[in-house]
């Protein structure tokens, strides 16, 4: 099977970006590796900090193992914002395929280090890294900033010559959640463009990118939710990221918490009288599968690209 280096560098020719799902749960990580099947996509199958204890050690690589060696599209095992050492090098010793050491948080020194040390470690065991430089407002999971901080493009090139990292994670003015605006969402394209120029066809990552689909928002609050406000990243703004520029990754997860949640009210609500989890969780996972297939066909572009 083809290593996850091998798509990144392919996203770089062929100007398709990896899709990282967020799952905490068996129903949504079944949905991803459907989708993903179901358009012969490549897809990264990811995992926070708080959804790995949440789920379990043992659950997470057995049932990951199992659904990779059933799909027929490439899967691969991500740790997302790992905020420290010790769980990057546990995800590394328990079989990941790839970890994200996020210390975006720490001075730019400290920040270094930090990754540099997970590079070491990792990079002997064969296993992708993604550091993270600049801060992504919002909040989610375990992962909060409440100022957003943009990516400085010299420093960009700095960290990535003295840490070896594989791929970086930018802030251009996407957030994290799905309370993301006010008005209009807006990319700082600027800086994007200024980073590939310290950093040529290197593989840069989006976070906090999620839609916040206004169709499903609707469907949650008509079936008893009650999610005021949501807005997400106008997805022609980064679809423009992957297909004018080098963002070779974008992770979606508040989109697939969105969607799950959409299928679990509606169904319920139509049958009030339901306590069978396997029926109404069912929905959710249709959901999720239906949105999945939809970033990779109209965001990701990665559909045949397996």
């Amino acid at each position: 099977m083809k290593d996850l280096m091998f798509y990144y560098k392919k996203s770089m020719r062929k100007n398709f970006a990896l899709g990282a799902f967020n799952f905490s749960s068996l129903e949504v990580l079944k949905a991803i590796a459907s989708a993903a099947e179901k358009t012969s996509s490549p897809a990264i199958i990811a995992v926070s900090e708080s959804a790995l204890e949440y789920m379990g050690e043992n659950f997470v690589m057995a049932n990951a193992k199992l659904v990779k060696e059933s799909c027929k599209a490439p899967l691969f095992l991500h740790l997302d914002h790992g905020k420290s050492f010790e769980i990057c090098k546990k995800a590394v010793d328990l079989g990941f395929d790839s970890v994200m050491i996020d210390a975006s948080a720490l001075p730019f020194e400290e920040n270094v280090a930090l990754t540099k040390k997970v590079c070491d470690y990792a990079h002997e065991k064969g296993v992708f890294v993604e550091g993270e430089l600049g801060q992504i407002a919002g909040i989610e999971d375990n992962t909060f900033a409440k100022n957003h901080i943009f990516t400085d493009p010299q420093k960009a090139k700095e960290f990535v010559k003295m840490t070896k990292v594989d791929s970086l994670a930018v802030a251009i003015g996407t957030s994290h959640g799905a309370y993301k605006y006010k008005g209009e969402s807006r990319l700082r394209f600027d800086i994007l463009s200024e980073i590939e120029k310290k950093l040529p066809r290197f593989p840069l990552v989006l976070h906090g990118a999620s839609s916040v689909s206004e169709k499903l928002v609707k469907i949650i609050n008509e079936n008893g939710g009650k999610i005021d406000g949501a807005k997400g990243v106008s997805e022609e703004l980064a679809k423009m990221a992957v297909q004018m520029h080098n963002i070779a990754k974008i992770n979606i997860d508040t989109d697939l918490r969105i969607a799950f949640t959409a299928g679990v009210r509606s169904s319920l609500k139509e049958r009030p009288e339901n306590f069978d989890q396997r029926t109404y969780c069912l929905n959710g996972q249709k959901m999720v599968e239906e949105v999945v297939v939809h970033k990779i066909k109209n965001l990701l572009n990665s559909e045949k690209m397996a």
